[in-house]
């Protein structure tokens, strides 16, 4: 039996959404706070009010950017018909209007300035905060992170990827951001944030959070960023760093209060090494190695 056009169409769009629905599936699976998801669009879920700034900010240019280009295809749509052959034979010669280059001219430099003012105040208030709750010291190595908190005893510990065999089978989709020693943070702290390098430059970027630093040898930066809910928030190294910067993943956990002093009394017994010269790391593996976890043992 044929199936008619009509039924041929529901067909169709029937296995489309199935289709859709397998795709979809592990960015359902992935989405958990502050991780990125397959098939997403947009900004990640904001996850402190740095991001949420960002998203503000994004959505004003966003919306500056359709409205201009929506202004110029309906302008060239109506020039085409306007000024088309048929109905204009003779072509104007009009070379100059004062009022249409001044309008030119000031209409972008206040679109401009409209877009100029809250750039800067986003940048200053990514920059600092004036009432930090405690501080975290992030040093970039090749290839891995070294955190330390000096507010807590100064213990320190280096955070390594995972490899993709040592997930459970349900979080391999968090292979190449999943690390072994995860950065704790308190749920509403305003986290002071120091950055420097220990041989080239890598890059501290957590998206969910809105925090990104250079991490540069011979110099410390300051940034800052808040967790408002409990979870896990991941990020990578942004800037290229040589041959494993693929694999230099960042994970962020904010817990409760509660939880992170328990956590911070495990740790100072756990990585008690405040007066310890942190040794040299080991030559890195070569870039289709996964198990560069491995080298710190």
């Amino acid at each position: 039996m044929r199936l008619s056009d009509g039924k041929r169409f529901w067909a169709a769009m029937g296995a489309l959404a199935a289709v859709f629905a397998v795709l979809a599936a592990p960015a359902m699976a992935q989405g958990m706070v502050g991780a990125p998801t397959s098939w997403g669009m947009g900004l990640q879920e904001s996850g402190g009010p740095i991001k949420d700034a960002i998203a503000g900010f994004n959505a004003l240019v966003f919306g500056i950017i359709v409205a201009i280009t929506i202004f110029v295809f309906v302008l060239l749509v109506w020039c085409v018909w306007r000024y088309r052959a048929e109905v204009n034979p003779t072509p104007s010669t009009t070379s100059h209007n004062t009022m249409l280059e001044v309008a030119w001219t000031v209409v972008p430099v206040l679109i401009l300035i409209v877009i100029a003012i809250p750039s800067f105040r986003l940048v200053y208030y990514q920059d600092r905060t004036p009432n930090a709750d405690l501080t975290i010291s992030v040093q970039g190595r090749q290839w891995y992170w070294n955190y330390t908190y000096p507010d807590h005893g100064n213990f320190t510990f280096d955070s390594y990827p995972l490899a993709e065999d040592q997930l459970p089978p349900n979080q391999r989709h968090l292979f190449r951001l999943a690390v072994d020693n995860e950065l704790v943070i308190p749920v509403g702290a305003n986290v002071r944030v120091l950055t420097t390098g220990r041989d080239v430059i890598h890059s501290f970027f957590v998206p969910s959070l809105g925090v990104q630093k250079y991490t540069i040898p011979g110099r410390t930066l300051e940034t800052w960023m808040r967790a408002d809910r409990e979870g896990v928030y991941y990020g990578q190294c942004n800037q290229i760093c040589g041959t494993n910067h693929w694999f230099m993943p960042i994970a962020v956990r904010a817990v409760s209060r509660e939880e992170f002093d328990r956590w911070v009394a495990e740790a100072r017994q756990r990585f008690a090494r405040a007066d310890e010269e942190p040794a040299i790391a080991a030559p890195a593996a070569p870039a289709d190695t996964v198990q560069i976890a491995d080298a710190r043992r």
